[in-house]
C-alpha cells in the first residue's frame, strides 16, 4: 500500500460511513447471495453485525498509515473469525463482497483507482488474519 492509496481509501470511506447501515446491509445481503454455505457463521442480529463490521472497517481505515499499532487487534480479529469457522477461502469471497458494497455505495466515486486501493488493503489485511489464524491452528497441534 502507498500513500496515495491510503489516501483514496480514506476519502472514499468518508462518503460510505455515512450510509454505513445501508453498507452494512448491502454487504451481508451480497455475502449471503454468493455464499450461503456462511450464514449459519451468523447467529446474532444482521444489523448488529453490520455495526461492527463498519466499526471495524473504520478503525482500520483510520489506521491504515500505521498498521503496525494495531497487530494485536487484527491477531485478536483473527482468533475470533477462526472460532465462528472461518477459512482460508472465505477471505476471497468476503474481499469481493466488500468490492461490490464499496462501488454500489460510492456510485460515480468509483474508479479503477479506488478499486486498486481498496484491493490492496483488503489483500493486506486478509493475509494478516490468514496467516494469524494459519499461525493460530499450528500452535495448537
Amino acid at each position: 500500500m502507498n500513500t496515495q492509496q491510503i489516501q483514496l481509501v480514506k476519502e472514499s470511506w468518508g462518503f460510505v460511513i455515512v450510509k454505513s447501515e445501508e453498507a452494512g446491509q448491502l454487504f451481508y445481503s451480497r455475502l449471503f447471495e454468493v455464499a450461503p454455505g456462511v450464514k449459519h457463521m451468523f447467529k446474532g442480529d444482521i444489523k448488529e453485525q453490520s455495526r461492527k463490521l463498519m466499526s471495524m472497517v473504520t478503525y482500520v481505515v483510520a489506521k491504515l498509515d500505521k498498521l503496525e499499532t494495531i497487530v494485536d487487534e487484527i491477531k485478536s480479529l483473527a482468533k475470533r473469525h477462526d472460532k465462528y469457522g472461518a477459512k482460508k477461502e472465505h477471505y476471497s469471497v468476503v474481499g469481493e463482497c466488500l468490492i461490490y458494497t464499496l462501488k454500489t455505495g460510492l456510485g460515480d466515486r468509483w474508479n479503477s483507482k479506488v478499486e486498486e486501493a481498496w484491493t490492496e488493503v483488503y489483500k493486506v489485511l486478509a493475509a494478516a488474519m490468514i496467516s494469524n489464524q494459519e499461525t493460530a491452528a499450528v500452535a495448537a497441534r
